[in-house]
């Protein structure tokens, strides 16, 4: 009763990892804001699925599993931005600004 499949080509897959991070560490290096966001982020979803589609096993497991990865995403996302005012948050009774007093490298010493 067990559903048997095909394993992927993993050295297929790892060239194209490969190839895809030639591509993201050149991309920045055109110093176009565009093609650097696009090549940043782009070429790491579509790495992070491949990754997670072929040596995590993930493409041959039940729809349901994706279900969960998506919602864990979404919950991630609404984390996120849920506490990223108050991160980017600079000022306030207890807002120090060790870089520029300085009092940060006096901290690590």
């Amino acid at each position: 009763m067990s559903e048997t499949h095909g394993h992927p080509n993993y050295i297929k897959i790892w060239y194209w990892l490969l190839f895809l991070l030639i591509i993201s560490t050149v991309g920045p290096m055109l110093e176009i804001p565009i093609v650097t966001l696009i090549t940043a982020f782009g070429i790491a979803i579509v790495k992070s699925y491949m990754v997670a589609a072929n040596f995590m096993h993930l493409k041959f497991e039940k729809k349901i599993i994706w279900l969960l990865l998506l919602m864990s995403i979404c919950l991630l996302g609404v984390f996120f931005f849920g506490v990223g005012s108050d991160v980017m948050m600079t000022e306030g009774d207890q807002w120090i600004d060790c870089i520029e007093d300085k009092s940060c490298v006096e901290q690590r010493l």
